[in-house]
Parts: C-alpha cells; structure tokens; sequence
C-alpha cells in the first residue's frame, strides 16, 4: 500500500495508475470534481503525488483543470465517442493490415485470448474480464504492427472511461458477434492476407461503436442504469 513516507517516483506512478483506474472503470464519472486532499486522505499519500498524477491524467485528456475550482472528469457526448470511434476504425485496422505480414505477430497467444474471451463470455458474462482480455488481443496485434507512433496514437484514443467499457453495453447477441469477429481477425492475420486482415477489423470496431451507440440511445431497464458519460 502507498504511504506518506514514500511520496517519490514509484509512489506518484502508484497514484497515477490508481486514479487513472477509478476514472477508466467509471468510478469516478464524467462530471465529477477531484479534490487532491480527498484523493490524498483515500491514498494515504501527500498531495504532491496527487497533484502530479492529476497533470498526468490532464495531458491524458481524461480530466481537466478549471482555474479557481480544481479538476473535473472529462465527460463524453455521443458525438465525442462517434469521433473517437471513428478515428479507431481508420488507425486500427492499418496496424491490423501491418500485424499480417509481421514476423513478430504470435497467433498462438491471440488465439488463446479469444478462447479466453470466449469462456469469460459464458454462461455469465463478467465485462471486466473480458474488457482486460480485448485490451490484451488489440494491443498484442498494433504493437505486431511495428508501429510506435500508431502504438501511441491508438492509446490516447482508448483511453476513454465507455470506449474501455464496451463489453459492459453489449446485448448477448451482439456480444457473440464481437467474439466471432476476434476469430475472424485471426483467420485472416495466419493467413497473411492484409486485405482481409484491415476489412475484418474495420468491421469489428464498426460493430463495437454501433452497439454502443444503441444501448446509449435506448432508455435503461429498470435496476439498468447507463453509466454517466
């Protein structure tokens, strides 16, 4: 655990990731103030390891300082996440194309995680397990793609708190078409063929956006509340 004691390099980077977290998984939801002394006391650190990771999470684009009031979680139309989408379907499906002619591309352990994937689906859907497993599968294909700058890129996109959830808003139905389109994806990266390799992701975080965009449009069930965004 962090301590007032160790407010160094290792206990800001604790922070950062700790804080960083709480906003990705929606605890901390769009909209919301961050005190530093609140943070600190919940932490157990000084505020100076707060601060800096709230400048961090800042140059993220995951919070934002207002002069005189302090620093507020970012929120999210659906106009943001369409665009954000949309720029994810143009950039991850070249890395896609890339990744298929790559020597460094292991389909051994992307075939694993989609099994992975697979089981964690089923019979009860755990959207934890299943958002840590997807971010490992596209990870694993963009850095097989050789790309730093599009390694880079690709990780300021997704670092927004519902593109991270996106298994959280799946129908079943639609669930199963994102996992078969993992398969797919694989299929055609041991087949080497880039073509095949950039459409079928294309479609994939095409599929993602639209069953997103469904469920943020649909009124929640009762007891199903939409997370703020």
């Amino acid at each position: 655990m962090t301590t007032r004691a160790a407010d160094g390099g290792i206990s800001a980077e604790r922070v950062y990731e700790e804080i960083r977290a709480q906003v990705l998984s929606g605890r901390r939801f769009g909209g919301e103030w961050l005190r530093e002394e609140d943070l600190a006391s919940e932490l157990g650190v000084s505020r100076t390891p707060v601060r800096e990771a709230l400048r961090r999470l800042a140059a993220d684009g995951l919070v934002r300082h207002e002069r005189h009031r302090g620093v507020q979680v970012l929120s999210w139309s659906v106009d943001d996440l369409e665009e954000i989408f949309t720029i994810r379907g143009l950039l991850e499906p070249f890395g896609a194309r890339l990744a298929a002619t790559s020597e460094t591309l292991d389909l051994d352990a992307l075939g694993e995680l989609a099994e992975a994937m697979d089981h964690a689906a089923d019979p009860d859907r755990d959207p934890e397990a299943l958002t840590a497993l997807n971010n490992r599968f596209h990870a694993a294909i963009v850095v097989a793609s050789g790309s730093e700058r599009l390694r880079s890129l690709l990780a300021s996109i997704v670092q927004v708190p519902l593109v991270q959830s996106t298994f959280a808003h799946y129908t079943p139905t639609a669930l199963a078409r994102s996992l078969a389109q993992h398969h797919e994806i694989i299929e055609a990266l041991r087949a080497g063929d880039a073509d095949w390799a950039e459409s079928a992701m294309r479609s994939h975080i095409r599929h993602g956006w639209v069953s997103l965009r469904e469920r943020l449009s649909d009124p929640a069930p009762a007891g199903d509340p939409v997370e703020p965004f």
